[in-house]
């Protein structure tokens, strides 16, 4: 019923488009080196938001060190994997996949949340497993084999009376609903195929709208994140069984986290939008007893070059933190800061595959077999997970 705690966990994916900077993300303001190489960019001891007395976040974090000193933030650090692309589209489609593209045909592949959807459905009836909430279609790393992935701009935008569908578009003699037009990818056609949950998630939908309420305006920030993540608390109070969820920052066409130039007041106001949006999502959840159930992972294709450009921003780097929220994480850092000294091409070196990170979220979260979903040779990391 809406309201209670889900049976299932649930993981909501936040992409970071563009190659967010991980040194000015997780700040390490001590640091020397960080200082020199960064003339107009570095983040001083007087600004930085400070988690120790080396590391600290950037200034417009204020909600997301709330939630570290809370224990409901862990930061993996140092996140990468060999040899990674600095092209956008190959390193997006590594992260997408978890498969280098050396490995596998191109015609062959799926992403790797979508073999986990693909994992989790029941072959003997028609299951929602995964979503994606934004203005674009599902990404690649929700590409299924045999599960459509509905895309969902709002609840508003498909339920609006309240009904899944007619009883002019019934089939004439039948009860049964209408099926779903080829191709189309919205959560509507999805729920009309799964004729036996179909009113059961009608009745369910409109209890979380009402639920939710007015809160939705009061609570969350007026960020394109913020709604799509109040969309997502709707759906999770629903219970539909959906249990992985995707949005994505910075992907507006407009450069998002690629701060190749004038980078300070760019990359603040994402960071704060990222923050200030999942903070928001964290306290709606929790209002309502949900946020045992639910984990938040961040990630971006790449990080940034220590030495800003002469355009005060900075390059496609390597290495970056990410973040993973929620009241069963082990709250803290994950590994350690990446040296300035020791560089790959200008950028942090990674220490931790991000393959890892999934395996831990899928084993550790999900309740699957990540050896059936990925590579092999990746285990679990510790000290993430409670």
């Amino acid at each position: 019923e809406a309201g209670q705690p889900s049976r299932q966990p649930v993981l909501v994916v936040i992409q970071l488009s563009g190659g967010n900077d991980g040194l000015n993300t997780v700040v390490p303001y001590q640091d020397d080196v960080y200082h020199r190489s960064r003339p107009t960019l570095r983040i001083g001891p007087d600004q930085v938001l400070k988690l120790d007395s080396n590391l600290g976040l950037h200034p417009a974090m204020p909600a997301f060190r709330k939630l570290y000193q809370e224990g409901r933030l862990c930061i993996i650090q140092g996140v990468g994997y060999p040899h990674s692309s600095r092209d956008h589209d190959a390193a997006m489609e590594d992260w997408h996949t978890g498969v280098l593209q050396e490995r596998v045909p191109p015609g062959a592949r799926t992403g790797w949340l979508g073999r986990a959807i693909d994992t989790a459905c029941d072959p003997g009836k028609t299951d929602l497993r995964g979503a994606f909430v934004g203005e674009i279609k599902a990404p690649f790393a929700m590409r299924t084999e045999r599960v459509v992935v509905p895309s969902i701009k709002s609840l508003d935008e498909w339920l609006p009376a309240g009904s899944l569908w007619s009883d002019s578009a019934r089939p004439h003699g039948t009860g049964s609903p209408p099926s779903t037009a080829a191709g189309d990818p919205s959560l509507l056609a999805s729920l009309r195929d799964a004729t036996a949950n179909a009113r059961l998630a009608q009745r369910r939908l409109l209890e979380a709208k009402q639920t939710l309420g007015s809160r939705k305006s009061a609570a969350y920030p007026p960020f394109p994140l913020a709604q799509n993540l109040a969309t997502i608390a709707q759906l999770i109070r629903a219970n539909l069984g959906i249990r992985i969820y995707f949005a994505e920052l910075g992907g507006g066409g407009i450069g998002g986290f690629d701060t190749h130039a004038n980078q300070a007041a760019n990359h603040g106001a994402l960071l704060q939008e990222l923050a200030d949006s999942t903070a928001a999502f964290v306290d709606d959840l929790h209002s309502d007893r949900l946020l045992d159930s639910v984990l938040v992972m961040t990630f971006s294709e790449f990080g940034r070059t220590l030495t800003e450009s002469g355009r005060r921003g900075t390059n496609h780097g390597a290495a970056a933190p990410m973040f993973m929220i929620g009241s069963k994480v082990k709250g803290g850092l994950c590994g350690a800061h990446p040296s300035l000294t020791d560089l790959e091409a200008d950028a942090p070196k990674y220490h931790t595959d991000f393959r890892r990170v999934y395996a831990t979220v899928l084993d550790r979260w999900l309740n699957l077999k990540s050896e059936k979903i990925l590579p092999p040779g990746f285990a679990p990391l510790e000290g993430v997970l409670a």
